[in-house]
Protein backbone atom coordinates (compact mmCIF):
# COMPACT_ATOMS: atom_id res chain seq x y z
CA UNK A 1 0.00 0.00 0.00
CA UNK A 2 1.00 3.66 -0.20
CA UNK A 3 2.19 4.85 3.21
CA UNK A 4 1.25 8.51 3.82
CA UNK A 5 2.22 8.96 7.48
CA UNK A 6 4.04 12.25 8.07
CA UNK A 7 7.51 12.77 9.53
CA UNK A 8 7.38 16.43 10.53
CA UNK A 9 11.13 16.92 11.06
CA UNK A 10 12.07 15.58 7.63
CA UNK A 11 9.11 17.36 6.05
CA UNK A 12 10.33 20.67 7.40
CA UNK A 13 13.75 20.17 5.78
CA UNK A 14 12.13 19.16 2.48
CA UNK A 15 9.97 22.29 2.54
CA UNK A 16 12.97 24.51 3.24
CA UNK A 17 14.85 22.96 0.32
CA UNK A 18 11.87 23.48 -2.00
CA UNK A 19 11.60 27.12 -0.91
CA UNK A 20 15.33 27.64 -1.48
CA UNK A 21 15.14 26.27 -5.04
CA UNK A 22 11.71 27.81 -5.72
CA UNK A 23 10.18 24.41 -6.49
CA UNK A 24 6.46 24.00 -7.09
CA UNK A 25 5.04 20.46 -7.32
CA UNK A 26 2.08 19.78 -9.63
CA UNK A 27 -0.92 17.84 -8.42
CA UNK A 28 -2.31 14.72 -10.04
CA UNK A 29 -5.29 16.81 -11.16
CA UNK A 30 -3.00 19.21 -13.02
CA UNK A 31 -1.12 16.39 -14.74
CA UNK A 32 -4.43 14.88 -15.84
CA UNK A 33 -5.76 18.23 -17.00
CA UNK A 34 -3.04 20.80 -17.79
CA UNK A 35 -5.75 23.46 -18.21
CA UNK A 36 -5.60 23.68 -14.40
CA UNK A 37 -1.91 24.69 -14.45
CA UNK A 38 -1.53 28.40 -13.49
CA UNK A 39 -0.88 30.84 -16.33
CA UNK A 40 2.33 32.11 -14.70
CA UNK A 41 3.79 28.61 -14.86
CA UNK A 42 2.78 28.20 -18.50
CA UNK A 43 4.53 31.48 -19.30
CA UNK A 44 7.71 30.07 -17.75
CA UNK A 45 7.43 26.88 -19.80
CA UNK A 46 7.40 28.85 -23.06
CA UNK A 47 11.11 29.47 -22.49
CA UNK A 48 12.10 25.99 -21.25
CA UNK A 49 13.11 22.94 -23.31
CA UNK A 50 11.37 19.62 -22.82
CA UNK A 51 14.59 17.96 -21.64
CA UNK A 52 15.89 20.85 -19.52
CA UNK A 53 16.73 20.22 -15.87
CA UNK A 54 14.28 22.84 -14.67
CA UNK A 55 11.75 22.27 -11.92
CA UNK A 56 8.95 23.81 -14.00
CA UNK A 57 9.23 20.71 -16.19
CA UNK A 58 7.52 18.79 -13.39
CA UNK A 59 4.35 20.18 -14.97
CA UNK A 60 5.26 18.44 -18.23
CA UNK A 61 4.95 14.96 -16.72
CA UNK A 62 1.76 14.51 -18.72
CA UNK A 63 0.58 12.83 -21.93
CA UNK A 64 -0.57 16.19 -23.25
CA UNK A 65 2.66 18.06 -24.00
CA UNK A 66 2.89 19.83 -27.33
CA UNK A 67 5.09 17.53 -29.49
CA UNK A 68 7.98 19.98 -29.78
CA UNK A 69 11.41 19.97 -28.08
CA UNK A 70 11.31 23.59 -26.89
CA UNK A 71 8.76 25.98 -25.46
CA UNK A 72 5.67 23.87 -26.01
CA UNK A 73 2.63 23.99 -23.79
CA UNK A 74 -0.27 21.53 -23.81
CA UNK A 75 -2.86 20.09 -26.17
CA UNK A 76 -4.42 16.72 -26.85
CA UNK A 77 -2.99 13.37 -25.80
CA UNK A 78 -0.05 12.43 -28.02
CA UNK A 79 -0.90 9.30 -30.01
CA UNK A 80 -0.34 7.35 -33.21
CA UNK A 81 -2.88 5.25 -35.05
CA UNK A 82 -0.96 2.47 -36.77
CA UNK A 83 -2.37 1.86 -40.27
CA UNK A 84 -3.63 -1.52 -41.41
CA UNK A 85 -1.05 -1.45 -44.24
CA UNK A 86 1.57 -2.00 -41.53
CA UNK A 87 -0.33 -4.19 -39.07
CA UNK A 88 -2.05 -6.47 -41.56
CA UNK A 89 -5.23 -6.57 -39.45
CA UNK A 90 -8.53 -4.75 -39.77
CA UNK A 91 -8.80 -3.67 -36.14
CA UNK A 92 -7.75 -0.13 -35.33
CA UNK A 93 -4.62 0.00 -33.16
CA UNK A 94 -3.89 3.27 -31.37
CA UNK A 95 -0.76 3.87 -29.28
CA UNK A 96 -0.20 6.55 -26.66
CA UNK A 97 3.21 8.14 -27.30
CA UNK A 98 5.82 8.33 -24.54
CA UNK A 99 8.30 10.25 -26.71
CA UNK A 100 6.94 13.66 -25.69
CA UNK A 101 7.53 13.28 -21.97
CA UNK A 102 10.69 14.78 -20.46
CA UNK A 103 13.42 12.11 -20.85
CA UNK A 104 11.54 10.76 -23.90
CA UNK A 105 9.64 8.09 -21.98
CA UNK A 106 6.42 7.93 -19.96
CA UNK A 107 8.33 6.10 -17.21
CA UNK A 108 9.14 9.53 -15.79
CA UNK A 109 5.52 9.61 -14.61
CA UNK A 110 5.92 6.48 -12.54
CA UNK A 111 8.94 7.97 -10.76
CA UNK A 112 6.94 11.11 -9.94
CA UNK A 113 4.23 8.89 -8.47
CA UNK A 114 6.78 7.08 -6.29
CA UNK A 115 8.93 9.99 -5.07
CA UNK A 116 6.46 12.84 -4.53
CA UNK A 117 4.23 11.11 -1.90
CA UNK A 118 7.37 10.27 0.11
CA UNK A 119 8.62 13.84 -0.23
CA UNK A 120 5.44 15.68 0.76
CA UNK A 121 4.96 13.45 3.82
CA UNK A 122 8.57 13.82 4.99
CA UNK A 123 9.29 10.10 4.65
CA UNK A 124 12.10 10.98 2.24
CA UNK A 125 14.58 13.64 3.33
CA UNK A 126 16.23 15.22 0.25
CA UNK A 127 18.84 16.93 2.43
CA UNK A 128 20.17 13.69 3.92
CA UNK A 129 19.07 10.83 1.66
CA UNK A 130 19.67 9.71 -1.90
CA UNK A 131 16.91 8.20 -4.03
CA UNK A 132 17.88 4.82 -5.50
CA UNK A 133 16.25 3.93 -8.83
CA UNK A 134 16.58 0.22 -9.78
CA UNK A 135 15.60 -0.37 -13.38
CA UNK A 136 16.28 -2.14 -16.65
CA UNK A 137 16.03 1.13 -18.53
CA UNK A 138 13.78 4.15 -18.60
CA UNK A 139 12.60 4.12 -15.00
CA UNK A 140 16.01 4.96 -13.58
CA UNK A 141 16.37 7.71 -16.20
CA UNK A 142 13.03 9.14 -15.16
CA UNK A 143 13.90 8.81 -11.48
CA UNK A 144 17.21 10.61 -11.84
CA UNK A 145 15.45 13.36 -13.79
CA UNK A 146 12.57 13.88 -11.37
CA UNK A 147 14.97 13.78 -8.43
CA UNK A 148 17.11 16.48 -10.06
CA UNK A 149 14.03 18.65 -10.63
CA UNK A 150 13.07 18.27 -6.97
CA UNK A 151 16.56 19.05 -5.68
CA UNK A 152 17.30 15.46 -4.65
CA UNK A 153 20.41 13.34 -5.17
CA UNK A 154 19.97 9.97 -6.85
CA UNK A 155 21.61 6.63 -7.63
CA UNK A 156 20.71 4.76 -10.81
CA UNK A 157 21.02 0.95 -10.79
CA UNK A 158 20.70 -0.91 -14.11
CA UNK A 159 22.19 -3.86 -16.03
CA UNK A 160 25.50 -3.33 -17.78
CA UNK A 161 24.17 -4.58 -21.13
CA UNK A 162 21.59 -1.81 -21.56
CA UNK A 163 21.92 0.61 -24.48
CA UNK A 164 24.79 3.07 -24.57
CA UNK A 165 22.37 6.03 -24.80
CA UNK A 166 20.99 5.24 -21.35
CA UNK A 167 24.39 5.30 -19.65
CA UNK A 168 25.55 8.43 -21.45
CA UNK A 169 22.48 10.35 -20.35
CA UNK A 170 22.53 9.04 -16.78
CA UNK A 171 26.17 9.99 -16.28
CA UNK A 172 25.21 13.65 -16.63
CA UNK A 173 22.09 13.58 -14.43
CA UNK A 174 22.34 10.92 -11.73
CA UNK A 175 24.81 11.41 -8.90
CA UNK A 176 25.90 7.78 -9.16
CA UNK A 177 25.37 5.06 -11.77
CA UNK A 178 25.79 1.43 -10.72
CA UNK A 179 26.00 -1.32 -13.35
CA UNK A 180 24.78 -4.79 -12.40
CA UNK A 181 25.56 -8.06 -14.23
CA UNK A 182 23.57 -9.15 -17.25
CA UNK A 183 20.89 -7.59 -19.41
CA UNK A 184 17.17 -6.99 -19.68
CA UNK A 185 15.96 -10.10 -17.84
CA UNK A 186 18.47 -9.89 -14.96
CA UNK A 187 16.12 -8.15 -12.54
CA UNK A 188 17.12 -10.12 -9.45
CA UNK A 189 20.68 -8.82 -9.75
CA UNK A 190 19.28 -5.30 -9.51
CA UNK A 191 17.28 -6.21 -6.42
CA UNK A 192 20.37 -7.78 -4.84
CA UNK A 193 22.37 -4.59 -5.37
CA UNK A 194 19.60 -2.60 -3.69
CA UNK A 195 19.83 -4.85 -0.63
CA UNK A 196 23.58 -4.25 -0.57
CA UNK A 197 23.01 -0.50 -0.66
CA UNK A 198 20.48 -0.67 2.19
CA UNK A 199 22.92 -2.62 4.35
CA UNK A 200 26.03 -0.62 3.47
CA UNK A 201 24.62 2.91 3.56
CA UNK A 202 22.25 4.80 5.80
CA UNK A 203 21.68 7.63 3.33
CA UNK A 204 19.58 5.78 0.73
CA UNK A 205 15.92 5.09 0.06
CA UNK A 206 15.09 2.58 -2.66
CA UNK A 207 12.19 3.36 -4.98
CA UNK A 208 11.57 -0.03 -6.57
CA UNK A 209 9.12 0.39 -9.45
CA UNK A 210 8.11 -3.27 -9.21
CA UNK A 211 6.65 -2.90 -5.71
CA UNK A 212 5.97 0.85 -5.37
CA UNK A 213 2.23 1.50 -5.61
CA UNK A 214 2.93 5.10 -6.54
CA UNK A 215 3.80 3.63 -9.95
CA UNK A 216 0.41 1.89 -10.16
CA UNK A 217 -1.46 4.97 -8.91
CA UNK A 218 0.16 7.40 -11.35
CA UNK A 219 -0.81 5.20 -14.28
CA UNK A 220 -4.30 4.61 -12.91
CA UNK A 221 -4.91 8.33 -12.49
CA UNK A 222 -2.93 9.89 -15.35
CA UNK A 223 -2.43 7.26 -18.06
CA UNK A 224 -5.90 5.84 -17.48
CA UNK A 225 -7.54 9.24 -17.89
CA UNK A 226 -5.48 9.97 -21.03
CA UNK A 227 -6.41 6.60 -22.53
CA UNK A 228 -10.11 7.13 -21.82
CA UNK A 229 -9.97 10.57 -23.44
CA UNK A 230 -8.40 9.05 -26.57
CA UNK A 231 -11.07 6.37 -26.78
CA UNK A 232 -13.94 8.81 -26.37
CA UNK A 233 -12.62 10.95 -29.21
CA UNK A 234 -11.60 8.09 -31.52
CA UNK A 235 -14.51 5.66 -31.28
CA UNK A 236 -17.75 6.01 -33.14
CA UNK A 237 -20.99 4.68 -31.68
CA UNK A 238 -20.68 1.59 -33.88
CA UNK A 239 -17.18 0.73 -32.66
CA UNK A 240 -16.14 -1.06 -29.50
CA UNK A 241 -13.04 -1.00 -27.33
CA UNK A 242 -11.61 -4.52 -27.46
CA UNK A 243 -8.63 -4.32 -25.13
CA UNK A 244 -5.56 -2.69 -23.65
CA UNK A 245 -2.22 -4.31 -24.50
CA UNK A 246 1.04 -3.56 -22.67
CA UNK A 247 4.28 -5.31 -21.80
CA UNK A 248 4.25 -6.67 -18.28
CA UNK A 249 7.30 -4.60 -17.31
CA UNK A 250 6.96 -3.20 -13.82
CA UNK A 251 3.15 -3.59 -14.23
CA UNK A 252 2.44 0.08 -13.51
CA UNK A 253 1.08 0.76 -16.99
CA UNK A 254 -0.76 -2.49 -17.65
CA UNK A 255 -2.23 -2.75 -14.18
CA UNK A 256 -2.95 0.89 -13.38
CA UNK A 257 -4.22 2.00 -16.79
CA UNK A 258 -5.81 -1.38 -17.48
CA UNK A 259 -7.78 -1.33 -14.24
CA UNK A 260 -8.99 2.20 -14.98
CA UNK A 261 -10.17 1.33 -18.49
CA UNK A 262 -11.95 -1.83 -17.44
CA UNK A 263 -14.07 0.15 -15.00
CA UNK A 264 -15.56 2.01 -17.98
CA UNK A 265 -15.40 -0.88 -20.46
CA UNK A 266 -16.00 -4.04 -18.39
CA UNK A 267 -16.24 -6.23 -21.51
CA UNK A 268 -12.77 -5.18 -22.69
CA UNK A 269 -9.68 -7.26 -22.00
CA UNK A 270 -6.26 -6.57 -20.49
CA UNK A 271 -3.43 -8.43 -22.20
CA UNK A 272 0.14 -8.68 -20.92
CA UNK A 273 2.94 -8.94 -23.46
CA UNK A 274 6.27 -10.53 -22.63
CA UNK A 275 9.30 -11.91 -24.45
CA UNK A 276 8.97 -15.40 -25.91
CA UNK A 277 12.61 -15.95 -24.92
CA UNK A 278 11.64 -15.42 -21.26
CA UNK A 279 8.01 -16.62 -20.89
CA UNK A 280 7.57 -15.98 -17.17
CA UNK A 281 3.80 -15.40 -17.12
CA UNK A 282 3.07 -17.85 -19.91
CA UNK A 283 5.16 -20.83 -18.81
CA UNK A 284 6.71 -19.94 -15.43
CA UNK A 285 9.80 -19.69 -17.62
CA UNK A 286 13.14 -17.93 -17.71
CA UNK A 287 15.80 -16.84 -20.17
CA UNK A 288 17.39 -13.78 -21.73
CA UNK A 289 16.00 -11.46 -24.41
CA UNK A 290 16.57 -8.16 -26.19
CA UNK A 291 13.36 -6.20 -25.58
CA UNK A 292 14.83 -3.48 -23.40
CA UNK A 293 12.78 -2.05 -20.56
CA UNK A 294 10.23 -4.77 -19.80
CA UNK A 295 12.00 -6.82 -17.08
CA UNK A 296 11.33 -10.52 -16.49
CA UNK A 297 11.73 -13.66 -14.35
CA UNK A 298 9.29 -12.44 -11.75
CA UNK A 299 5.76 -11.08 -11.33
CA UNK A 300 5.71 -7.47 -10.07
CA UNK A 301 4.16 -6.94 -6.65
CA UNK A 302 1.94 -4.18 -8.07
CA UNK A 303 0.49 -6.30 -10.89
CA UNK A 304 -3.24 -6.82 -10.37
CA UNK A 305 -3.10 -10.28 -11.92
CA UNK A 306 -6.69 -11.09 -11.03
CA UNK A 307 -7.80 -8.42 -13.54
CA UNK A 308 -5.53 -9.62 -16.37
CA UNK A 309 -7.20 -11.60 -19.16
CA UNK A 310 -4.44 -12.78 -21.47
CA UNK A 311 -0.70 -13.33 -21.84
CA UNK A 312 0.94 -12.85 -25.24
CA UNK A 313 4.55 -13.86 -25.87
CA UNK A 314 6.43 -11.90 -28.55
CA UNK A 315 9.63 -13.03 -30.25
CA UNK A 316 12.40 -10.49 -29.69
CA UNK A 317 13.67 -11.23 -33.22
CA UNK A 318 10.40 -9.86 -34.59
CA UNK A 319 10.84 -6.70 -32.51
CA UNK A 320 14.33 -6.06 -33.85
CA UNK A 321 13.22 -6.87 -37.40
CA UNK A 322 10.39 -4.37 -37.02
CA UNK A 323 12.57 -1.50 -35.82
CA UNK A 324 14.95 -2.09 -38.75
CA UNK A 325 12.03 -2.16 -41.20
CA UNK A 326 10.65 1.10 -39.80
CA UNK A 327 13.93 3.02 -39.48
CA UNK A 328 16.37 1.91 -42.17
CA UNK A 329 16.16 3.85 -45.49
CA UNK A 330 15.46 0.69 -47.52
CA UNK A 331 12.75 -0.28 -45.06
CA UNK A 332 11.03 3.08 -45.35
CA UNK A 333 11.21 2.88 -49.13
CA UNK A 334 9.59 -0.55 -49.04
CA UNK A 335 6.82 0.61 -46.71
CA UNK A 336 6.00 3.50 -49.02
CA UNK A 337 5.37 0.94 -51.79
CA UNK A 338 2.97 -0.88 -49.46
CA UNK A 339 0.79 2.19 -49.26
CA UNK A 340 1.97 3.85 -46.05
CA UNK A 341 1.76 7.63 -46.19
CA UNK A 342 4.84 9.80 -45.96
CA UNK A 343 3.66 11.25 -42.65
CA UNK A 344 3.18 7.80 -41.14
CA UNK A 345 6.59 6.60 -42.31
CA UNK A 346 8.20 9.71 -40.84
CA UNK A 347 6.48 9.00 -37.51
CA UNK A 348 7.58 5.38 -37.10
CA UNK A 349 10.72 6.43 -35.21
CA UNK A 350 8.34 7.21 -32.32
CA UNK A 351 8.19 3.44 -31.68
CA UNK A 352 11.11 2.03 -29.67
CA UNK A 353 11.96 -1.63 -29.09
CA UNK A 354 9.49 -2.35 -26.28
CA UNK A 355 6.91 -0.30 -28.20
CA UNK A 356 7.41 -2.67 -31.14
CA UNK A 357 6.71 -5.56 -28.75
CA UNK A 358 3.45 -3.91 -27.70
CA UNK A 359 2.43 -3.42 -31.33
CA UNK A 360 3.18 -7.03 -32.24
CA UNK A 361 1.21 -8.23 -29.21
CA UNK A 362 -1.72 -6.04 -30.28
CA UNK A 363 -1.64 -7.60 -33.76
CA UNK A 364 -1.64 -11.11 -32.27
CA UNK A 365 -4.50 -10.09 -29.95
CA UNK A 366 -6.50 -8.93 -32.97
CA UNK A 367 -5.87 -12.17 -34.84
CA UNK A 368 -6.73 -14.34 -31.84
CA UNK A 369 -10.14 -12.72 -31.33
CA UNK A 370 -10.75 -12.26 -35.08
CA UNK A 371 -11.35 -8.55 -34.62
CA UNK A 372 -12.76 -6.38 -37.40
CA UNK A 373 -12.71 -2.75 -38.42
CA UNK A 374 -15.36 -2.14 -35.76
CA UNK A 375 -12.86 -2.98 -33.01
CA UNK A 376 -10.29 -0.68 -31.42
CA UNK A 377 -7.17 -1.76 -29.50
CA UNK A 378 -5.16 0.56 -27.30
CA UNK A 379 -1.48 0.20 -26.46
CA UNK A 380 1.50 2.31 -25.40
CA UNK A 381 4.70 3.29 -27.18
CA UNK A 382 6.83 3.73 -24.08
CA UNK A 383 9.72 5.49 -25.83
CA UNK A 384 11.17 6.18 -29.29
CA UNK A 385 14.15 5.13 -31.36
CA UNK A 386 16.09 8.09 -29.92
CA UNK A 387 17.16 5.68 -27.18
CA UNK A 388 18.17 2.83 -29.50
CA UNK A 389 20.24 4.35 -32.29
CA UNK A 390 23.25 2.37 -31.11
CA UNK A 391 21.20 -0.82 -31.43
CA UNK A 392 20.60 -0.10 -35.12
CA UNK A 393 24.34 0.33 -35.61
CA UNK A 394 24.96 -2.97 -33.83
CA UNK A 395 22.43 -4.75 -36.05
CA UNK A 396 24.08 -3.32 -39.17
CA UNK A 397 27.45 -4.52 -37.95
CA UNK A 398 26.05 -7.97 -37.21
CA UNK A 399 23.89 -8.52 -40.29
CA UNK A 400 25.20 -6.03 -42.84
CA UNK A 401 23.51 -3.18 -44.67
CA UNK A 402 19.71 -3.38 -44.66
CA UNK A 403 18.33 -3.97 -48.14
CA UNK A 404 14.87 -3.87 -49.70
CA UNK A 405 14.95 -7.67 -49.80
CA UNK A 406 15.50 -7.64 -46.04
CA UNK A 407 12.51 -5.33 -45.73
CA UNK A 408 10.38 -7.69 -47.80
CA UNK A 409 11.34 -10.61 -45.55
CA UNK A 410 10.77 -8.71 -42.29
CA UNK A 411 7.45 -7.23 -43.41
CA UNK A 412 6.11 -10.68 -44.20
CA UNK A 413 7.64 -12.86 -41.47
CA UNK A 414 7.51 -10.40 -38.53
CA UNK A 415 4.19 -8.70 -39.32
CA UNK A 416 1.90 -10.38 -41.85
CA UNK A 417 2.85 -13.91 -40.82
CA UNK A 418 2.31 -13.37 -37.10
CA UNK A 419 0.18 -16.18 -35.72
CA UNK A 420 -1.64 -16.93 -32.49
CA UNK A 421 1.01 -19.25 -31.06
CA UNK A 422 2.36 -18.62 -27.55
CA UNK A 423 -0.79 -16.95 -26.22
CA UNK A 424 -3.11 -17.87 -23.38
CA UNK A 425 -6.52 -16.68 -22.28
CA UNK A 426 -6.48 -16.74 -18.50
CA UNK A 427 -9.18 -18.42 -16.44
CA UNK A 428 -9.47 -18.06 -12.66
CA UNK A 429 -6.80 -20.64 -11.87
CA UNK A 430 -4.46 -19.45 -14.62
CA UNK A 431 -4.52 -16.04 -12.99
CA UNK A 432 -4.00 -17.54 -9.56
CA UNK A 433 -1.01 -19.53 -10.84
CA UNK A 434 0.62 -16.30 -12.02
CA UNK A 435 -0.30 -14.45 -8.83
CA UNK A 436 1.25 -17.23 -6.73
CA UNK A 437 4.58 -16.67 -8.49
CA UNK A 438 4.83 -13.42 -6.52
CA UNK A 439 5.54 -15.49 -3.41
CA UNK A 440 9.00 -16.58 -4.50
CA UNK A 441 10.24 -13.08 -5.37
CA UNK A 442 8.44 -10.91 -2.86
CA UNK A 443 7.95 -13.06 0.24
CA UNK A 444 11.02 -15.31 0.13
CA UNK A 445 13.52 -12.84 -1.37
CA UNK A 446 12.23 -9.34 -0.63
CA UNK A 447 10.60 -9.78 2.77
CA UNK A 448 7.06 -8.71 1.95
CA UNK A 449 4.08 -9.84 4.05
CA UNK A 450 2.30 -13.01 2.94
CA UNK A 451 -0.93 -11.66 4.42
CA UNK A 452 -0.76 -8.75 2.00
CA UNK A 453 -0.10 -11.15 -0.86
CA UNK A 454 -3.29 -12.97 0.06
CA UNK A 455 -5.14 -9.67 0.43
CA UNK A 456 -4.27 -8.75 -3.15
CA UNK A 457 -6.14 -11.85 -4.28
CA UNK A 458 -8.88 -12.49 -1.75
CA UNK A 459 -9.72 -8.87 -0.88
CA UNK A 460 -10.21 -8.11 -4.58
CA UNK A 461 -11.22 -5.48 -5.63
CA UNK A 462 -11.15 -3.61 -2.30
CA UNK A 463 -7.37 -3.91 -1.94
CA UNK A 464 -6.85 -2.18 -5.29
CA UNK A 465 -9.68 0.33 -4.83
CA UNK A 466 -8.06 1.57 -1.62
CA UNK A 467 -4.90 2.43 -3.57
CA UNK A 468 -6.86 4.20 -6.31
CA UNK A 469 -8.59 6.42 -3.75
CA UNK A 470 -5.29 7.85 -2.49
CA UNK A 471 -4.86 10.38 -5.32
CA UNK A 472 -7.07 13.12 -3.84
CA UNK A 473 -5.39 12.83 -0.45
CA UNK A 474 -1.95 13.03 -2.09
CA UNK A 475 -3.08 16.14 -4.00
CA UNK A 476 -4.06 17.74 -0.68
CA UNK A 477 -0.62 16.92 0.71
CA UNK A 478 1.02 18.47 -2.37
CA UNK A 479 -1.06 21.63 -1.96
CA UNK A 480 -0.05 21.86 1.70
CA UNK A 481 3.60 21.35 0.80
CA UNK A 482 3.47 24.05 -1.88
CA UNK A 483 1.80 26.47 0.52
CA UNK A 484 4.51 25.94 3.13
CA UNK A 485 7.28 26.23 0.53
CA UNK A 486 5.70 29.21 -1.20
CA UNK A 487 8.18 31.78 -2.44
CA UNK A 488 5.63 33.92 -4.29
Amino acid sequence: MIELKKNEAKLKRAVELARKHKIIIPTFKQLKNPKLIPTKIKEKLKHIGLEDINHYNLFRITWKNDPVPNGGLFGNVNLMEVPTELTGVEARIIALLGKWFPTGSHKVGATFGCLVPRLVTGQFDPTQQKAVWPSTGNYCRGGAYVAALLGCDSIAVLPEEMSKERFEWLSSVAGEVIKTPGGESNVKEIFDKCWDLRQERKDVMVFNQFDEFGNYLWHYAITGEAALEVLRKAMSKKERFAGFIASSGSAGTISGCGDFLKETFPESKIAAAEALQCPTLLLNGFGGHRIEGIGDKHVPWIHNVRNTDMVIAVDDNDCLNLIRLCNEPSGKSFLKKQGLSESTINSLHLMGVSSAANLLAAIKFSKYFELTSKDLILTVFTDSMDLYKSRLKELRAQYGKYSELDALKDYNRSLLALNINHMQELNYYDRKRIHNLKYFTWIEQQGRDVDELNAQWYDYPDYWNNIQLKQNYIDNLIDQFNTKASFL
